[in-house]
Parts: C-alpha cells; structure tokens; sequence
C-alpha cells in the first residue's frame, strides 16, 4: 500500500477518489484483520460518509491539504465525540465521549477520514499490547510475537496496510518502541508541542502524543496537522516551528552525532548494537561527525520513570481500584496497585533525579546535535513470553523493554523511531533524539537514514 505522500497527490488529481480507497482499505481489514487484531471496533458506516464529503469537497474545489480523503485510525485512547472509546479496557468499554479529542478534531480539519479505533494495551499500561478483554494483538511479520505497546495496534495496523496512518501516545517509549518491532517509524514530540487534551492519561507530566507512520515524510504531515497550540491543555506550548514536511532534506553534513555508551549501548543485544553502529557509520561515511558523550545520571532513568508513572496513574485510577478492582487486566492491576508502596518521598526524589537527568541532556546538546541509539535492548519477544535473555544473560522483559526509550519521556524531549535494519526476519528500530522542539533536526537525520536503507521488505505473514 502506498504511504500517504504517494496517496495524497493521486486523490488531488482525481486518479483515485476517497470513496474508492476508504472501500478498499475496509476490504483489506476484513480479510486481514482477524489475524492481526489492530483494531478494537471498525466504524465503517461514518467512514464511507466522510469519505462522501471529503469526496465533495475536492470536487468542488475545496482542498484541505494533504491528508484530504486519507483513511486513518488512531489508538483506542483519544475521545470521538458520541463515539465509543474503550482505552483498551473492561470499565470504559461503554464509555462515550460528548466532544472529540483536539488531535482528532485537528485531523478532521486536515480532511481525514477515520476507519475505525485501534488495539492497545489496557490504560496504555505496558509495552505488550496483549489485551485480556480485547485479544492480543500480533505482530505482523510474525503472528507469534508482540506488536510492541501500548501502541501495539497503530504500529501493526501500519505495518499490515491496514491504515495509512495512525496516532499513539508515548509514556516510556510507547510510540517508539512498537513502531521499532514491526518495521515502522514513531516520532514523540517534545513535550507540549501536541495536545493531550481529550486523550486518556497514564503519566500526565509524561505522556505524549505523536504520529505512527510507514514513513518519515508521513510522520512530518501528520506532525504539521497536530502540532497546534491548545488553550484547554494546560502543558500545550506555542511552537514558532512550521512546515515540518516542506523543509525536510537529506543532507547530514556537518552534523554532530552523539553517542552514549554507558546506557545506550549497555545490556544491549550485540546484533542489536551492531545493526545500529552500522547505521551510524554510514552516516559518517555521508558527512556526519560522532562524538562519544556521557550523561552521567542517566542510570537512574528507569527509578525514576517507573516511580514517576505509578504514582501518577495510581491517582488517576484510585476511585476505581477501590471499586472495580477486579475490572483491570491481571498485569495492569498489579502495575496500579503498587502505587500504594510508593511515598511522597520517593516520588520527589524521582523528579529531583529526573532534573538532573534532563540537566545532563541539555549540557551533552551543547555538543551534538543529536543522540542515536537502539530503540530496544532485546529481539522481539514472543506474545506471553515474560523472560529473555540479552547476551547470555537472563531478563525480565517487562522492566527492560522500555529501558531505552524512557528517558525523552522523563525529559520531554524529542525522540524517533526508523528502521534500520533486520534480525532473523524481525525489524530493529534505530532511536534519534534530540533538544527540546529540535523536531526539524531529528526528522531530517530520520529521513537521510530512510533513504539510505528504506525497509524493502514486507512482512511476509499477511
């Protein structure tokens, strides 16, 4: 299937009409999705009159930019309005919403159309997406293994064709990491650039919202649609940034890689590592320069993700845990309940560590222009699957999946997902971050190494 900067301009030329593509792209859900299970409900009948409008709109001469007439589905956590949103859960199965989520409200400006609302893991409380009331949902270039999470459903509903685009949220590398295990590319914003207003929180000082893509040109179009400033979100912040599409180049000359290899590179599959570096030669052998940075709070990282996030969602999910405890997903429920170990003290000292942390970022930028690093410590796991071993040595994958990837959530500032290679048939994820509201910069490093090794293949189980 096409990405949505090939599909925009035949819709703009009338070589396919939204009608046609909405149809066929529901013709491929049915016959596909009962294998994959990305989506959590398939809203076919407002899809196909959107499609009708947007349809008329191009027709009459009325163009709303380049997502006019795309289908798209978002993860199953941002508020449709008179809809129902189920954030992946048993208590919200029911839950209706009376106004839309302000990205969702930002992609129905843009012209989108809206297929349907994607599995996830319950709350966005893990990184499997292996949903107990709704169905794992698997992996596409291999049934056995995990989609990633929580955005598991919008990393494997792109990777399957199954939309042209998707939107995840991104508490300790939710975006990112499913985006790296099934071959996709996952931008999170720096914090406040994208509203959260409407969408469902887990983390409220880390959560963040952010496009899921097949490529770095689609990731740019959506950011350019959703990177507006909102009023009713208190972390919301006015970015002079604009045209994140428009001004993207290939061109890395000059620019100052850093690399972190205490953290980074540390308890990290050596194929993994290996598959990286490779990357960032060839970014050298193209101009780029490296240098070797340390961040030397950074192992305090996952204290203070994990005690950051428990506490905060067990605020927000206190009134049920004391009447529907039984409500919540085993693995989600035991998450939720621990906050209650959680004191007031360590959570301060986590956001004393997480300043520290974020003090080291901004001190190593003044250097490089960016970091790169992998995505994922370990190879794909399978669904169910609790322990790996990384280089021999045993781990718990739920306390290492993440391990990476939380820090731009602890500091806010912006991270990619790309592909950059394959292992056993599996694709690995290439992480790039950068400074706060540097995602021009860490777009463009994306798009040069997109160009440089594009994800031929395609998974072979759909």
């Amino acid at each position: 299937m096409k990405t949505i900067s090939e599909v925009s301009p035949l819709i703009k030329r009338r070589e396919v009409s939204p009608v046609e593509l909405t149809n066929s792209l529901f013709n491929r859900i049915e016959k596909m999705d009962q294998e994959i299970n990305s989506y959590i409900s398939i809203t076919k009948e407002s899809a196909l009159a959107t499609a009708k409008e947007a349809e008329r709109k191009l027709y009459s001469g009325e163009d709303l930019g380049k997502l006019h007439g795309v289908p798209l589905a978002l993860k199953d956590i941002f508020n449709f309005k008179n809809e129902t949103v189920t954030m992946g859960s048993k208590i919200h199965e029911n839950y209706i919403p009376n106004e839309d989520a302000t990205v969702v409200q930002h992609l129905q400006d843009a012209g989108a159309i809206f297929t349907g609302k994607l599995n996830m893991h319950e709350y966005a409380c893990g990184g499997t997406t292996n949903n107990k009331h709704y169905g794992p949902c698997r992996n596409p270039w291999n049934q056995e293994k995990i989609p990633g999470g929580s955005s598991g459903g919008s990393a494997a509903a792109v990777a399957a064709d199954l939309t042209f685009g998707s939107l995840g949220t991104d508490t300790a590398g939710s975006i990112r990491m499913p985006a790296a295990v099934c071959g996709t590319v996952g931008l999170k914003p720096t914090y406040g650039l994208v509203s959260k207003y409407g969408s469902f929180p887990l983390s409220w000082s880390l959560d963040h919202v952010g496009p899921i893509t097949k490529s770095v040109e689609d990731a740019a179009i959506l950011l350019d649609a959703i990177a507006l400033h909102d009023p009713r979100d208190s972390s919301s912040i006015q970015s002079n940034v604009k045209g994140y599409y428009d001004n993207l180049a290939a061109d890395i000359k000059g620019k100052v890689i850093g690399i972190e290899e205490d953290f980074y590179f540390n308890l990290v599959d050596d194929n993994i590592a290996k598959v990286v570096k490779n990357q960032i030669t060839k970014l050298q052998s193209l101009g780029a320069k490296v240098e070797v940075i340390r961040l030397p709070h950074l192992k305090y990282a996952p204290f203070a993700e994990l005690t950051t996030f428990v506490s905060e969602a067990g605020v927000i999910h206190r009134s049920n845990l004391k009447k529907r405890p039984d409500d919540f997903g085993s693995d989600v429920g035991i998450v939720l309940k621990a906050s209650q170990f959680i004191s007031a003290g360590d959570y301060i000292q986590a956001q004393q560590m997480r300043q520290l942390i974020k003090e080291d970022f901004v001190d190593a930028f003044k250097k490089v222009d960016f970091l790169i690093a992998p995505t994922l410590p370990m190879v794909t796991p399978d669904i169910g699957q609790h322990l790996t071993t990384i280089n021999g040595l045993e781990r718990n994958i739920d306390e290492d999946i993440l391990r990476l990837t939380c820090p731009a959530n602890l500091t806010g500032f912006p991270a990619i997902s790309v592909p950059c290679g394959f292992i056993d048939n599996m694709p690995v994820g290439l992480q790039i971050i950068g400074s706060a509201f540097s995602e021009m910069e860490i777009l463009n490093a994306a798009y040069v190494l997109e160009q440089e090794q594009p994800l031929r293949k395609a998974p072979v189980n759909i």
